[in-house]
């Protein structure tokens, strides 16, 4: 039986654009632990036009889990800009209460 991440990638040959599998995808990879790939994805859906903007909280977490707070930090002010540009004030909130819990700049 194919696992979770192998029908995604499935889907993912029929439909290589589709923002929601490929963040699936790219949050399936962390689960499993390929930060590398899961950061990867979520990086480029950032960089799309427009940004996907539930990548830049997901990745924000994920960095702070792997000890890279500092990073984290940078997407998180990033997202969170962006999120206001596309009126999404909940996705804003959401991140700004989050960069607050992973305190000052100091790691």
């Amino acid at each position: 039986m194919a696992t979770r991440r192998e029908k995604i990638e499935a889907m993912l040959v029929d439909e290589p654009k589709d923002v929601f599998l490929r963040y699936s995808l790219a949050m399936e990879l962390d689960k499993e632990g390929d930060h590398d790939r899961s950061l990867d994805l979520l990086t480029e859906l950032i960089e799309e036009s427009p940004p996907y903007i539930p990548a830049f909280f997901m990745a924000g977490q994920q960095l702070a889990r792997i000890d890279r707070v500092s990073k984290a930090r940078d997407v998180l002010r990033v997202g969170i800009e962006m999120a206001r540009e596309q009126g999404n004030a909940h996705a804003a909130g959401e991140m700004s209460e989050f960069l607050a819990s992973l305190g000052s700049a100091g790691e």
